[in-house]
């Protein structure tokens, strides 16, 4: 969640508002003193504030993407891919398999006769 957290911060930073952000990087550092600490409740703890903190940028990036017409509602930020948060997407899975569900329409499948040599 630290790593995860910090790429975040350092690719949506600029998307996020100031007040957002800094409770973001807040429950960050605690997240990391209780990480060297090793204290299970104090990690749950920060890991609950660290939640509620992406939980509240989050909704306020897609209000502001919204508002700004959404030329590209794919595009931006993902509250729902942040692997190793099971608060969001697919928990510590990450997007392993993504590509296997559902697959692309733009993939070029043929499927073709095969023999098995033993």
């Amino acid at each position: 969640m630290i790593f995860q957290s910090e790429k975040n911060l350092k690719d949506y930073g600029d998307k996020i508002p100031a007040d957002k952000k800094n409770a973001i990087e807040s429950a960050l550092n605690e997240l990391k003193a209780a990480h060297s600490a090793r204290n299970v409740q104090q990690i749950d703890a920060a890991m609950a504030k660290i939640d509620a903190a992406w939980q509240a940028a989050s909704e306020d990036m897609y209000k502001a993407q919204q508002q700004a017409g959404g030329a590209n509602p794919g595009a931006g930020f993902d509250p729902n891919n942040m692997s190793g948060n099971p608060s969001y997407g697919n928990g510590s899975a990450g997007n392993a398999g993504a590509g296997q569900q559902g697959g692309n329409p733009n993939d070029n499948v043929t499927d073709v006769d095969y023999e098995e040599v033993k």
